[in-house]
């Protein structure tokens, strides 16, 4: 087998995620730890990716123009690849002879002739998106989903493309300190002395901002458990939940695990946190990680729908199953994967696990519902009939980046954050 190269690497991934439905986030680590590159190659492979991945539907169309074309029509599947690959590659100042031909050499048979021919057009007549307010002008320049463009012009008007653009653009890395503020402080020194640019959070302030600080995993203090990967708007999210030492905390759909491992360090040694999720596997990724931060939930495989729990819970999560817009800054193939039609049903699910989730609530604790996308269907729909069916919650105003409220809306352009929707609510005493 050939040696994998950066561009080698950013091909599988590709593939892997448009043509076999893989997630970018959780397949890229696996790929790069086998590729063999050095830390430069491995920037340059990620870079190339998910940048492919943020711009497939604005690659897409320039490829289909110039091809004459629809692109589902190139066979194999690693050519119509590559012409996103290359494309990508020419669309953000690769030299040209570079970009085409060792893109070209990655493409099996007699596909390189049409491969080269069409990147080769490309990088001589390059194509500008179309220009207008309209959904589809701003999906075709920000490679969102003209209905999720509907969604956002809906809910912030004329900053829905500002909106899309953030959401469509790479974050940086948000972790969060194990430990409070003197932990903060010699963590931020620590990552500064070894060349990371840190800055501290503006939403929550346990957390820092990280940017270009290349695998989280070989920074000072990851594998001690000094910190974590979170980005802020999930921090956010407990605090909203706001578990107390000696607190019963359930978070009821938990994998990974960041926001349960956190509501263990709130509650204490005398407090404790059930941490619940429909799979097996993914409640093993919340063991690992909680052995790596030196924390003790409670584990459970079930579905929360249907829950196997029995008991009260002064503090009840639910971090809902969802479209996961608001996350597509780490993971891109959300800007066009998820379609408008599976919207009704992710939120037929989100209210089933909440209301089942709010059987578990004590009298006078306190219940979060939360998603990371913004689509109306999975937030104030579903905290609208939750209300309708459940009359003994009440909203509750909690305190946010743009003041009290009851339901929170947290988006990249303003906050700086993931996209996240956040409400809370009370049972009668």
């Amino acid at each position: 087998m050939s040696t994998p190269t950066a561009r080698s690497v950013a091909l599988e991934l590709i593939g892997r995620v448009i043509d076999d439905g893989a997630y970018s986030n959780r397949l890229m680590p696996s790929l790069l730890a086998r590729s063999g590159l050095d830390a430069r190659d491995r920037a340059f492979a990620t870079e190339l990716a998910f940048g492919t991945l943020r711009r497939r539907l604005v690659l897409d169309a320039s490829i289909e123009r110039v091809a004459n074309r629809p692109l589902d029509k190139v066979t194999p599947p690693e050519a119509r690849n590559a012409l996103r690959l290359g494309a990508y590659q020419l669309s953000v100042g690769v030299a040209p002879h570079a970009a085409v031909s060792a893109t070209v050499d990655l493409v099996p048979g007699r596909a390189r002739g049409f491969v080269n021919a069409v990147l080769r057009r490309l990088a001589s007549a390059p194509i500008a998106p179309p220009a207008g307010a309209g959904a589809d002008a701003i999906a075709a320049r920000t490679g969102m989903r003209p209905w999720a463009i509907e969604e956002l012009q809906r809910l912030v008007g004329d900053d829905a493309e500002r909106a899309a653009d953030a959401l469509a653009s790479r974050g940086p890395l948000s972790i969060r300190v194990v430990g409070g503020a003197a932990a903060l402080a010699a963590v931020r020194g620590e990552l500064e002395a070894a060349g990371v640019t840190v800055t501290a959070s503006s939403l929550h302030d346990g957390c820092l901002i990280l940017e270009e600080a290349g695998d989280p995993r070989a920074l000072p203090g990851f594998a001690e458990g000094r910190w974590t990967v979170q980005d802020q708007a999930s921090a956010f999210v407990v605090e909203t939940l706001g578990p107390e030492p000696r607190d019963r905390v359930y978070d009821a759909c938990a994998a990974p695990g960041g926001k349960a491992l956190f509501a263990v360090e709130r509650v204490g040694p005398e407090g404790a946190v059930l941490a619940t999720d429909v799979s097996p596997r993914r409640v093993r990724l919340i063991a690992e990680s909680a052995a790596r931060l030196r924390a003790a939930p409670w584990l459970l495989a079930h579905d929360a729908a249907r829950p196997a729990v029995a008991g009260s819970f002064d503090r009840v999560l639910v971090d809902a199953p969802c479209s996961g817009l608001g996350s597509a800054r780490r993971r891109p193939e959300l800007l066009w994967r998820v379609p408008k039609e599976r919207v009704s049903a992710l939120a037929a699910r989100q209210l089933a696990i909440v209301t089942a989730a709010e059987g578990a609530l004590a009298p006078g604790g306190r219940l979060v519902y939360a998603v990371c996308t913004f689509t109306r269907g999975e937030t104030d729909a579903v905290c609208d009939a939750l209300l309708r069916t459940r009359p003994a919650l009440r909203p509750v105003a909690t305190d946010g980046p743009d003041g009290p409220a009851e339901r929170h809306r947290l988006w990249p352009h303003r906050h700086g954050c993931d996209g996240m929707f956040v409400a809370a609510f009370e049972r009668a005493s």
